[in-house]
């Protein structure tokens, strides 16, 4: 831990999670985990907050004991103005999921690009050349595609409901070198057929029609859904024999990332992910 960090932690000892809504959230668990393991004596809040108290809230926080913020929806990119500083890959993004707070204002993170970068890697999938599949435009579909680039993936065809919502996320592409095709939703299932890779960025229940009469692709699967896990979707392709990663190692890879910049230690994983799959099993 660098001097810098150091003071950083003896003066600043709370983190927060906002969002609305925010009950669900297990971030909670996994920094408080975190901070245990490390020997810290710091505490970790639930702040429901909606875009439009956002604003009041944030200045309050620089000069307070808080070092840092995760955010959720719909805050990710409602923060953005509200920052002094944004790192250049939440930039490029537009939006932030952590937000550090130092005595010379706040500065924004996306570490949800983290969390697929070492999803991927768990999941043991050769992504340059793979033919990738992606359900859903919003932002973690941004996110997978940030992602993708830094493991070598050069296309995805992304299968929509609305297909406005698919403009952004190919001029995204072209920011980052990956070609990206928006197709209408009722092909994904006979996309997903073919492919090597599907990732689903919908929520719980949405993918359930690709699940429906079994997993007859043999595409590994990343679904972003932690919780009910597995999914329709997620239990199919694990029954078929394909190789699947949920949602938790994301969750718990962009918190440890988040635990780094608030705190400047090294995150303890591996307690961290133990905790988490304490508290999904212990809510059934």
């Amino acid at each position: 831990m660098t001097g810098g960090a150091e003071d950083l932690v003896r003066r600043r000892n709370r983190a927060a999670v906002l969002g609305s809504p925010i009950a669900h959230t297990l971030s909670p668990v996994l920094h408080r985990a975190a901070y245990a393991a490390l020997g810290l004596d710091w505490s970790y809040d639930v702040i429901e907050c909606d875009g439009l108290a956002l604003p009041g809230l944030m200045p309050r926080l620089v000069g307070s004991s808080y070092a840092g913020l995760s955010l959720t929806m719909p805050l990710k990119r409602a923060v953005l103005p509200l920052l002094d500083s944004v790192e250049d890959a939440a930039g490029a993004l537009g939006a932030v999921n952590t937000v550090v707070v130092g005595d010379d204002g706040l500065r924004g993170y996306n570490t949800d690009v983290t969390g697929v970068v070492v999803s991927l890697t768990e999941l043991g999938v050769e992504v340059d050349g793979a033919s990738v599949v992606m359900l859903g435009a919003g932002g973690a579909a941004r996110a997978v595609i940030a992602g993708l680039a830094q493991v070598g993936g050069r296309s995805v065809t992304v299968y929509v409901r609305d297909p406005t919502r698919g403009a952004a996320l190919v001029a995204l592409g072209e920011r980052l070198q990956v070609a990206v095709a928006v197709e209408p939703w009722e092909r994904a299932r006979a996309g997903a057929q073919v492919a090597d890779l599907l990732i689903s960025t919908v929520p719980a229940g949405a993918a359930d029609v690709l699940a429906a009469a079994g997993w007859s692709g043999s595409a590994a699967v990343f679904d972003l859904v932690y919780a009910p896990w597995p999914t329709r979707l997620g239990a199919a392709a694990l029954k078929a024999g394909a190789p699947v990663v949920g949602g938790l190692p994301m969750l718990v890879a962009q918190a440890a990332e988040a635990v780094r910049l608030m705190t400047g230690c090294e995150p303890p994983v591996a307690a961290m992910r133990a905790a988490g799959e304490e508290a999904l099993a212990a809510r059934g």
